[in-house]
């Protein structure tokens, strides 16, 4: 059993209360998962030609500084870094491939969480409430995030195992539910030249689908492509840099609730994780369809 939620704001006179918003959903969540939780929020994009890189490192007394005096000197690219305790964004014009390869030969100890020019990363081990504050999500302003809380069932209670997962670029996925093929997907992907990092099963779908894009196919082509290829049950939330999309499997027995305003647009494993948001007594709210795809642009 996990927890998933997600809050896109229509307007963006409103986009400065998102994480004042989602706040009180991600703890609600926090019974459905204990163990570990994450978010991935979507910013304003930095400049062209930029990136944002999202790092994540266990040693809370971690010197950021001097990695990024390593990178600067060692790479010759600018950047410009923002720490919190054991995580740091990085905004630098860098390939995504030639800092890959600099942070495995320089130093492999940071995780990299996400590349993008929207998207950061939060996720990490502990009570869901705690990570909230550690990371200060009320603060957090953005056009729509996605977030998770886990209760592991079949792979290591870890960092890296947390949710979101991501692919690509701007792109993320969580899931609640379970995966009865992901080894088959990852032979599949790995014989294309896709590296993994977990044996977690949500990887394997958020690769499969990412991969499927890469392709040429749109999102719900990749999807329609996933509900052929995934096997098992699934509640899956994606956001990529302009739109959250949500979809269940065919027995749509992992749950999911959506309440629709003009103000936004949320989306729980639960209401009572939305009761709190201003209107949501006059909102749409209804139980998304099995293998039916429901997407909200920003």
């Amino acid at each position: 059993m996990c927890g998933i939620i997600g809050l896109l704001m229509k307007n963006k006179s409103d986009q400065p209360s998102l994480g004042r918003l989602m706040t009180p959903m991600f703890d609600c969540m926090a019974e459905r998962g204990p163990d570990s939780a994450g978010l991935a929020v979507f910013e304003p994009p930095v400049g062209a030609g930029l990136r944002r890189f999202n790092l994540f490192i266990p040693d809370r007394k971690y010197d950021w500084n001097a990695l990024l005096k390593n990178f600067q000197t060692q790479t010759g690219a600018t950047g410009q870094m923002t720490a919190l305790e054991n995580h740091a964004v990085l905004v630098s014009s860098i390939e995504p491939a030639a800092m890959k390869n600099w942070l495995a030969e320089c130093d492999p100890s940071p995780h990299l969480l996400s590349v993008g020019r929207h998207i950061d990363i939060y996720k990490d081990e502990g009570h869901p409430s705690d990570i909230a504050r550690r990371y200060h999500f009320r603060e957090l302003a953005g056009s729509h995030c996605v977030g998770h809380t886990r209760m592991a069932t079949e792979s290591a209670v870890t960092p890296e195992h947390a949710h979101p997962f991501t692919a690509g670029e701007d792109f993320c996925l969580v899931h609640n539910g379970s995966l009865s093929n992901p080894y088959m997907l990852r032979r599949k992907l790995e014989a294309q030249g896709l590296h993994f990092e977990t044996d977690n099963d949500t990887e394997a779908a958020c690769r499969f689908i990412e991969w499927r894009m890469q392709q040429g196919e749109t999102l719900d082509q990749a999807l329609h492509t996933a509900f052929q290829e995934l096997d098992g049950f699934y509640t899956l939330l994606i956001a990529t840099n302009d739109q959250m999309t949500l979809v269940r499997d065919a027995f749509a027995c992992k749950p999911a609730v959506v309440a629709e305003t003009d103000q936004y647009v949320a989306i729980s494993s639960e209401f009572r994780s939305l009761a709190h948001l201003p209107g949501v007594e006059n909102a749409n709210i209804f139980e998304p369809l099995p293998e039916v795809i429901y997407s909200w642009k920003v």
